[in-house]
């Protein structure tokens, strides 16, 4: 990062969207900086020498936080695991746990259980049908594609036709969901 072009940027302008465009640091960044920059009056006056502002931001700067990389759940982790798995809601968990001296916040237990949730994935199923005796259809949002029938662009949907025995895949733009567009498609 280069502070005297940061420096510059926040005293021509206190929009913090157009300095991070300009700059391509992050708005909490920015803010710090301008606080900083504030404390010290950089920001109304001709700035110092390069290596006096270094020396400034060295001793006056306070550090950043790091983020925090162990939920507050965790040292409840077995007690959670045990109650989510027997069907208790994430609120019924913050009262025991509130009751074991926890002190975080109902956010967190929701956090940490949608965190066990995602690493408890079930093995895919596959089903078996006969040959020509089912197809599954979905569609996908795909963009906007030009309509050549009227020259514009269009809100347009990829239409998926999955045969069951073979996963052979089917695949045609349409620009709706209606019931004879999928008529139309699988025939």
């Amino acid at each position: 990062m280069d502070l005297r072009n940061l420096l510059r940027h926040l005293q021509a302008s206190s929009n913090v969207s157009a300095i991070q465009r300009a700059t391509g640091l992050n708005r909490r960044t920015i803010l710090r900086y301008r606080d900083w920059a504030a404390t010290h009056q950089l920001l109304t006056s001709p700035l110092p020498p390069l290596e006096h502002l270094q020396q400034l931001l060295a001793t006056t700067m306070p550090p950043a936080s790091p983020p925090q990389t162990v939920s507050s759940v965790e040292p409840y982790r077995a007690l959670v695991e045990q109650l989510h798995a027997a069907g208790v809601e994430g609120t019924a968990i913050l009262q025991r746990l509130k009751e074991r001296g926890y002190t975080g916040t109902q956010s967190s237990i929701y956090r940490f259980v949608r965190h066990l949730e995602a690493h408890r994935t079930l093995p895919p199923v596959r089903v078996e049908r006969d040959p020509g005796t089912e197809a599954q259809v979905d569609f996908g949002y795909a963009g906007r594609m030009l309509d050549v029938a009227t020259g514009k662009l269009r809100k347009t949907w990829a239409f998926v036709m999955t045969l069951s025995y073979s996963r052979h895949q089917f695949v045609e733009f349409v620009f709706d969901q209606s019931l004879p567009t999928r008529a139309i498609a699988c025939n």
